[in-house]
């Protein structure tokens, strides 16, 4: 039997997970991480602790199987990240993530200019102070000194493979989402990094997402417990393998991912530019695109919501043996559907599509003396799918409509929150077994470097075991309360922005 290892680096976990060709898991083994505050804009990490991470779950996940089978390892990793190194790779800054806002008034600036949209066109990024284009923008106005003397600014997941292999490379994919990148030429975009303020040389090496390296450095196999070498596959990023392990390849097929922030995206052989700059363009492979559209606000408002205004359901959770989330879902879901005309804006975290807006700010809209906590947390739920089902729209009116959605991520656990995501979009959805399709993505293009045919392509056959129909009737309560949630933003945008800024004094 030969083995696969996905290795996903999340926002805040790493998962390794170990498949047979058919697309089973074998082993697998999780690790979290901290997201870092420093000041209330900022998002960051640690970059060694990141690495530690992928380190445990690798030796673990290899430590379970045999390694005579283990064909190779492919690598998944969330977008956007950006670290200053110097000539040896050592970081001088913090891991910034894709939810930093500090470049906020940097991405404004430049979004409303000939230049931006130059950018947007041809990087297929949106500008935002989720991108390292931003995020550089940033640097060269309050840190000027740091573009001089850094080395390489590069991704979390460049990170890991310049400790591993000693090689400054990043692939295509994970290069098309930093607003750096042509995705036509796939090389990086002059007018780009002169925006930035930084050289190709700062750089690393553009690279095929099947690319590997077949021979590992000796301290790397001793590092991993590895008896013999085997390749290492640089992959793609999280939300393109997200597409390929659910089989989200074919036109009307959508991948929604909601974990910690949330995306929905369509593959396509080519880049569809949104001429409002709503949607997103990525490279997958050669030939294949990702177009969507990203949130930030997934289950970290579910987090936030759990451990500010709940006391009971860790315990609770604890004596029952079961996900103090599942107490959240059961709470919410005796509450009718529409939470009696309760809206909540999922802003928490400012947003990115479809209104790519860092001051952005949370809201709950209607309440009367009727509602409850049930209620709250029903609004919630259904705010959080409301900001992708707005997604979704553009998506439609961009790429084409959907027929049905494939999801993944953590709240597909959930059948009340996929129940809920069905009822609202309409549409048929269909879980995978496994929920890690980022990492069974990073597999499948692993076999594929490999030339190794798995036994079920793109999509294990056991993988539509589960499907959640719409109901009519909830869907039609949905509509009348997404009707007037499409309108607040727009309402609110002005309000929500010199309210951001007191909150940043």
């Amino acid at each position: 039997m030969q083995v696969i290892i996905g290795i996903d680096i999340g926002t805040t976990s790493s998962r390794a997970i170990a498949f047979d060709l058919q697309g089973k898991v074998i082993s697998s083994a999780y690790q979290g991480y901290p997201i870092l505050n420093p000041q209330p804009t900022y998002s960051e990490q640690d970059p060694e602790e990141v690495f530690r991470a992928v380190i445990v779950t690798l030796q673990k996940s290899i430590s379970a199987i045999h390694p005579a089978t283990l064909a190779g390892i492919g690598f998944s990793s969330a977008m956007h990240s950006l670290i200053a190194v110097d000539d040896q790779g050592i970081p001088v800054t913090n891991c910034i993530i894709w939810a930093d806002n500090r470049s906020q008034a940097q991405a404004d600036a430049l979004r409303q200019t000939p230049a931006g949209l130059d950018i947007y066109h041809h990087t297929g990024t949106p500008v935002h102070p989720m991108s390292p284009l931003c995020k550089l923008l940033w640097f060269r106005q309050h840190q000027p000194d740091l573009l001089q003397r850094t080395h390489k600014f590069i991704s979390i997941k460049e990170y890991v493979w310049f400790k591993l292999f000693g090689k400054f490379q990043v692939d295509y994919s994970v290069a098309s989402a930093t607003g750096l990148f042509n995705i036509y030429s796939q090389t990086w975009y002059e007018p780009a990094l002169a925006a930035a303020g930084i050289t190709v040389a700062q750089l690393s090496e553009p690279v095929n997402p099947l690319y590997q390296i077949p021979d590992l450095p000796p301290a790397t196999r001793q590092l991993l417990n590895l008896p013999t070498s085997i390749p290492f596959i640089i992959g793609a990023s999280d939300g393109c393998l997200a597409n390929l392990g659910t089989g989200a390849t074919m036109p009307g097929r959508a991948a929604l991912t909601i974990g910690t922030s949330g995306a929905i995206r369509v593959t396509a052989p080519r880049p569809a530019a949104d001429p409002q700059q709503r949607l997103f363009s990525y490279i997958l492979t050669e030939g294949q695109y990702v177009v969507g559209g990203p949130v930030n606000n997934g289950g970290i408002i579910l987090r936030w919501f759990r451990d500010n205004f709940s006391e009971t359901e860790k315990p609770e959770a604890l004596a029952a043996g079961i996900d103090p989330y599942e107490i959240l879902c059961r709470e919410a879901e005796v509450v009718p559907a529409g939470a009696n005309g309760l809206l909540f804006l999922p802003y928490l975290l400012g947003e990115r599509a479809p209104i790519w807006d860092a001051q952005a700010r949370g809201v709950f809209f209607g309440i009367g003396i009727t509602h409850t906590r049930a209620h709250l947390l029903r609004a919630v739920f259904e705010g959080i799918v409301f900001g992708i089902y707005q997604v979704a729209q553009a998506l439609t009116e961009t790429a084409g409509p959907l027929e049905v959605i494939y999801a993944n991520g953590g709240f597909a656990r959930s059948p009340f929150w996929v129940q809920l995501v069905a009822d609202i979009f309409n549409k048929k959805v269909i879980l995978t077994e496994t929920f890690e399709s980022s990492a069974w993505g990073a597999a499948l293009l692993a076999l594929q470097a490999l030339d190794i045919t798995p036994a079920a392509a793109p999509v294990p056959t056991h993988a539509a075991q589960q499907e959640y129909l719409p109901n009519p009737d909830r869907h039609a309560v949905y509509l009348q309360n997404f009707s007037i949630f499409e309108k607040l933003y727009p309402l609110l945008k002005e309000q929500m922005a010199a309210i951001s800024a007191l909150q940043q004094n």
